[in-house]
């Protein structure tokens, strides 16, 4: 659909251009620039690569390489052609490539791709894939086989276009379609960025039912643990807590009934469970953790600093990263406890 620029009396067009008219290269402008907006093509994933070609055919690489919150692989191809060329076979053949990835995989990529772009950075791939990766497991994190693909391109010809609402339909396939057009206004380069399949109106939607169903099909094959616990406390019962959330409470309980700090410094992994100077909280608290924990600067993120323990003249913290260790840890808490009002259970429907 055109571009009008509108004035006091008429709808002026403005011209659309094309890349090539205006000497914009693939990589070295529009996948540079597409890199550092993300969000522009697709919400909310990390970018872990660019070039990727881990393959055995190093001639081979992917334009970018992200990975979702719920720890499937992005695959992003970027055409600037009108057509696409053939950017959904390669796309394909990419996405089968990654699909075996596993988590220590992607932080190797990672921390690759960092010293390229932000060298300073290498040595927290690990820590900000984790963070990413919070809610599907953090370092535990088992990556879907599920590989979703988006195809960016100045056009897709109907052979693409078919092809690609083939394969979501019948086979399911998280795949969608960009289309950017550049516009030429005086001296100025605009750039229209339009998701064409699947329409915006009916995304959302396709999305719910999809993951629905991979949430369905993991379910008997997803190695990680994700068990829930009940944690009880002279308060009464909790709902079914994740992992994380189940530590807190207990360690929330016990100190409410008068176990201290240092006694459940006892039980909890040091690095899991960490004290300031100061009674404090809010932006106080983060600045107090971070002078005291510098290399924390990047992972704050990991630490409940919305839900301070205050203990004497000190704040304590307790950590959001638990996987293996969490039983044991409930287990040494539950130790503690002064009455027998205490006690932890897995939740028998998660």
């Amino acid at each position: 659909m055109p571009l009008f620029e509108m004035t006091s009396d008429v709808l002026v067009p403005v011209p659309s251009t094309t890349f090539a008219a205006e000497q914009v290269l693939e990589r070295a402008d529009l996948q540079r620039l597409l890199r550092a907006r993300i969000d522009m093509i697709v919400d909310d994933v990390l970018v872990v690569a660019e070039e990727f070609g881990a393959f055995t055919d190093a001639r081979r690489r992917i334009d970018l390489l992200g990975v979702d919150r719920d720890g499937r692989l992005v695959v992003i191809e970027l055409k600037r052609t009108t057509d696409g060329g053939h950017v959904e076979l390669q796309a394909l053949r990419y996405a089968a490539m990654v699909s075996v990835m596993t988590f220590d995989d992607l932080v190797e990529h990672h921390q690759h791709y960092l010293a390229q772009v932000e060298p300073d950075a290498v040595d927290d791939a690990r820590t900000r894939l984790a963070e990413f990766l919070e809610d599907a497991g953090g370092e535990d994190a088992v990556l879907s086989r599920e590989v979703r693909v988006v195809l960016v391109s100045a056009g897709f010809d109907r052979e693409i276009t078919t092809t690609v609402l083939w394969l979501a339909d019948v086979y399911g396939l998280d795949i969608r379609c960009v289309k950017l057009t550049p516009y030429k206004v005086g001296e100025r380069l605009l750039l229209d960025v339009q998701q064409i399949i699947p329409l915006p109106e009916a995304g959302e939607l396709t999305v719910q039912i999809r993951r629905k169903q991979t949430q369905a099909r993991e379910a008997t094959t997803d190695g990680r643990d994700w068990t829930p616990y009940l944690i009880t406390t002279p308060h009464g019962q909790t709902g079914p807590l994740r992992k994380r959330h189940a530590v807190l409470a207990m360690i929330t309980g016990l100190h409410q009934a008068g176990v201290t700090a240092a006694e459940l410094a006892t039980a909890v992994p040091r690095s899991r469970f960490l004290p300031v100077e100061g009674i404090l909280s809010g932006d106080q608290l983060v600045s107090a953790f971070l002078h005291t924990y510098p290399g924390s600067v990047k992972r704050l993120g990991r630490w409940f600093l919305d839900a301070p323990l205050h203990d004497g003249e000190r704040t304590w913290v307790v950590s959001k990263m638990w996987g293996t260790n969490t039983e044991p840890v409930l287990s040494r808490l539950l130790a503690l406890a002064p009455t027998g009002d205490f006690g932890y259970e897995p939740a028998e429907n998660g």
